[in-house]
């Protein structure tokens, strides 16, 4: 699992493009987003640094990131 510190996330509709902008490499990716504590995660075999960049293509900056097993 990919845990992303994301920012600029706060609603529904940010939640959507996240989660759409993820499963255009991966239609089976899970994604989990908590607006609250702008934690993005995702479960999916693309690469961490791949699903930062698709996120912050969609206009989100991420501040951090860890891998999870």
């Amino acid at each position: 699992m990919i845990e992303l510190q994301v920012e600029g996330m706060s609603c529904a509709h940010c939640v959507d493009r996240v989660t759409k902008s993820v499963q255009a490499l991966d239609a089976k990716a899970l994604v989990d987003v908590d607006l609250k504590s702008n934690l993005v995660r995702v479960t999916t075999a693309l690469d961490r640094a791949v699903v930062a960049s698709v996120i912050e293509e969609a206009g989100y900056p991420v501040r951090s990131s860890a891998t999870r097993e």
